[in-house]
């Protein structure tokens, strides 16, 4: 209590010198709101702790904002500011005094650092989180201690009292003390002046590479709330929904009906057949026919082109509460599928990825120039989304439906340049920040038909997209 009487005195005591020294250093606020707003989607309700004058917090668009903050002095003026939003002056430990509603996304800039007992403080914001909540937290790198302390002799920066250590190992660590699960780290801004031209330049095409981004004054971190214990038995899922894109693989429809298990109380396998050249259309239609067993058998065929044409088209079809993605080639076991849905059951994940990359493979099931494709655009997508992946290109993939109809409605953000499907939902699940866990399967030899990728045209159109998609992901 004493720690926060004495800080509430200091912002109000030095408020005038405080706003003074955030003036002079516009240029570094404004890009750090830029950076946090590239992960608040629009029109979702927003929660900032250490709101200050409100700024940041009207600038994410919410339908719902709501600021809190320790100095009333900062609190009156946002009120003045920003008469649509909602200021309040507490203390993040007062929360629950508030009775406040579960938020889409918290945010904390430039927080952590100044509370006394970290703990206490996340646990008070895992109150106003729902499951699908984000934090985003924004701290500082103690790399750049002298340059600071320099900046503060010169006057350029505000003398501040004493903060908290928290590198990034040590902040990960204590948010899962805190229930909480980090998603991303992203180290930003290695210049922090505004210099014109050289600074924008520099924090957007340098400071991401690899070898330079650990260098950033900011650390941008996403985390998510956690169950304390896991879901009871039975599994939460009532329903999945399997979609199959096929083409000339009329030889695998049969054993694809007879190995798929049965994964919910509910289950549907839809079939989505596009452009064949052999008779699979043929017997995709006499497989449903026949079928007498617990899933509900349908089939489509596609009117556009392309597997992320007939995956859009399956899903759009789909009415499972986890949707997935089996490639119809038997190339992954349908065996495997259940381990995905235990993944997003049990909240280990929100999206399971399909990783070919850990278990011995067949002879024959992945050529050379494939493996080192593959193993290069994990390296690629490692760097673009923040997240660890091994194999972007598997083609089994598995999330919940309301997160999959959240990618669709923010899919105008990528635009429909995705004719595989697999780019468009890991690039829509990173703009939406989901945990992203690969699930190692094992990689089997075809039995029946040739592969439909291209490996050089198809490649190359591979790195265009990873080149747009870096434009909006990770040079912002």
């Amino acid at each position: 209590m004493r720690h926060r009487l004495a800080l509430r005195e200091y912002r109000q005591k030095y408020h005038p010198q405080l706003a003074l020294s955030h003036k002079r250093n516009q240029y570094f606020h404004d890009t750090v709101h830029t950076l946090i707003a590239n992960h608040v989607l629009p029109g979702c309700s927003v929660l900032e702790i250490g709101c200050g004058n409100g700024d940041l917090l009207a600038s994410l668009a919410p339908a719902m904002g709501v600021g809190l903050d320790i100095d009333s002095v900062a609190v009156e003026e946002a009120r003045q500011r920003h008469p649509h939003l909602n200021f309040h002056e507490t203390a993040i430990e007062d929360i629950a005094a508030l009775d406040l509603p579960r938020f889409d996304y918290v945010v904390c800039n430039g927080v952590l650092q100044e509370i006394y007992d970290l703990h206490t403080v996340l646990n008070a914001i895992r109150q106003v989180c729902h499951d699908r909540t984000r934090i985003i937290f924004c701290t500082c790198s103690r790399l750049w201690t002298p340059v600071l302390g320099a900046a503060e002799l010169l006057g350029r920066k505000f003398v501040t009292p004493d903060e908290n250590w928290l590198p990034r190992d040590e902040l990960e660590n204590l948010l899962v003390q805190g229930g909480m699960q980090v998603v991303r780290q992203t180290p930003a801004i290695i210049a922090p002046l505004g210099i014109p031209v050289v600074s924008n330049a520099m924090n957007r095409w340098i400071a991401p590479l690899p070898g330079i981004r650990h260098l950033g004054l900011s650390l941008l971190t996403i985390a998510r709330p956690m169950n304390v214990a896991p879901p009871p038995p039975p599994a939460r899922t009532a329903s999945v929904s399997v979609v199959v894109p096929v083409r000339n693989e009329a030889g695998n429809i049969d054993a694809l009906i007879r190995r798929i298990p049965m994964m919910a109380e509910k289950q549907e396998l839809i079939f989505v057949e596009g452009n064949s050249t052999d008779d699979t259309w043929a017997a995709v239609k006499r497989a449903v026919e026949a079928y007498n067993g617990p899933m509900k058998l349908s089939a489509m065929k596609q009117t556009g082109r392309g597997k992320g044409d007939a995956v859009r088209m399956g899903f759009a079809a789909a009415t499972g509460d986890i949707l997935m993605i089996l490639d119809g080639d038997l190339s992954v076991p349908p065996e495997e599928l259940p381990r995905f849905v235990h993944a997003i059951d049990q909240n280990h994940c929100e999206f399971a990825n399909g990783s070919r990359l850990i278990y011995p493979m067949e002879d024959q099931a992945m050529r050379f120039l494939n493996m080192i494709a593959n193993k290069s655009f994990g390296i690629i997508f490692t760097f673009l989304l923040g997240q660890r992946l091994r194999d972007t290109l598997c083609g089994t993939k598995v999330l919940r439906r309301s997160d999959y109809l959240r990618i669709a409605a923010n899919r105008d953000y990528f635009g429909d340049f995705d004719p595989f499907g697999d780019f468009d939902l890991l690039f829509g699940a990173a703009r939406l920040n989901l945990k992203i866990m690969d699930i190692p399967v094992h990689y089997k030899q075809r039995t029946y038909g040739e592969t439909n990728i291209s490996r050089f045209r198809h490649g190359i159109m591979l790195l265009r997209m990873c080149a747009f998609a870096a434009r909006k992901i990770t040079f912002i």
